[in-house]
């Protein structure tokens, strides 16, 4: 089984109270990780705890054992893979190395998957495969396991619509934060608008302000754009932009976005379920989506009239400054996929 790290012996002997036989929290001294045997039904076992241990992020039933060694472990998992996968089906070999072995995880998914490749005739689908092959080596051993490719937990699959392009298109303009705790804001609405990835985020005063507040502010909007980027750059197997952020005075933008689709955020407006039709008009069109949100004292009522469409995001409630960005684009992107635009955004 493997764990969350930390909750080895927890794990151990719930798995030990729900399906018997002897466990061995962390073999090795490698966390993560809940050796059981001599169970009397191991099939049954593995599934029970997958039903009944929370615990356990993954639960491989071992097929077979061997040496940490490239060429037995070649061999091994040829062997167990006939029968197991055909010949129309396709896998990934999967392998995490604990300890010190003169070759990498590399090497073993290479030459194993080459070997299970030879035995079984099946092609490798190291995005959506129909079976995984599980080498899991602890120092100088290691167990062989196979299990269908679904039980792999993936951010991103066949299928599963991605709104990236969508989110591109937002440009979120947010009235400045200013005053006592004016930074610490800006750092919360800077990595809010990385995260989504907007197109950009624009920074709107509708009136002169003090130069030190407002410097406060955005520097702390750079601070949390940073932030969450370097996470995103270090976490991504895609490439990643940072967000654009710029200033512009609030009537001014409104002045200069006047042929693109507005939508402001004021309590007077309309519910998102009152305004999914306009919403879906709006992204349909192509065009680049124009944002606009509110600090303290909210947007000025004369900006209202020049929206296409003016929403409240939760009646009866008032949200947070940090909260505008996550509510608004969620909202947004939840009501285009319960209307199954993104195909055709």
């Amino acid at each position: 089984m493997k764990t969350p790290l930390g909750l080895e012996n927890i794990a151990a002997s719930r798995a030990v109270e729900l399906v018997g036989g002897r466990a061995i929290p962390a073999p090795r001294r490698f966390k993560g990780l809940v050796l059981l045997d001599g169970l009397e039904d191991p099939d049954g076992a593995a599934r029970r705890l997958e039903e009944l241990l929370p615990e356990a992020e993954y639960v491989l039933r071992v097929l077979g054992t061997a040496r940490a060694d490239l060429t037995e472990l070649a061999q091994l998992a040829a062997e167990l893979a006939r029968g197991r996968i055909g010949p129309d089906e396709t896998f990934a070999v999967r392998t995490t190395r604990r300890g010190r072995h003169g070759f990498t995880s590399v090497d073993v998914n290479v030459r194993v998957g080459s070997a299970v490749q030879e035995a079984t005739g099946a092609d490798v689908n190291l995005t959506a495969p129909d079976k995984v092959v599980w080498v899991e080596i602890i120092g100088p051993e290691a167990a062989v396991a196979i299990t269908p490719g679904h039980v792999i937990w993936r951010k991103q699959r066949p299928g599963k619509p991605s709104v990236l392009k969508v989110l591109k298109r937002i440009s979120f303009a947010q009235m400045p934060y200013l005053g006592e705790g004016s930074r610490p804001m800006g750092v919360r609405i800077g990595r809010a608008a990385q995260a989504f990835e907007l197109g950009e985020l624009v920074i709107t005063p509708h009136e002169p302000v003090d130069v030190a507040e407002l410097s406060d502010f955005l520097s702390g909007v750079l601070e949390g754009r940073e932030s969450r980027f370097k996470i995103q750059e270090r976490t991504y197997a895609r490439k990643v932009v940072r967000v654009p952020v710029r200033l512009q005075d609030l009537y001014q933008f409104v002045r200069d976005r006047a042929d693109e689709p507005l939508i402001a955020t004021d309590p007077t407006g309309l519910t998102v379920a009152e305004a999914a039709e306009r919403i879906e008009e709006l992204f349909r069109e192509g065009k680049r989506i124009n944002v606009l949100a509110g600090a303290r004292e909210g947007l000025p009522k004369g900006v209202l009239r020049f929206a296409d469409l003016v929403l409240d995001l939760c009646p009866g409630l008032t949200f947070a400054t940090e909260h505008t960005i996550p509510a608004t684009v969620g909202a947004l992107i939840t009501c285009l996929e319960e209307r199954g635009l993104f195909r055709a955004v």
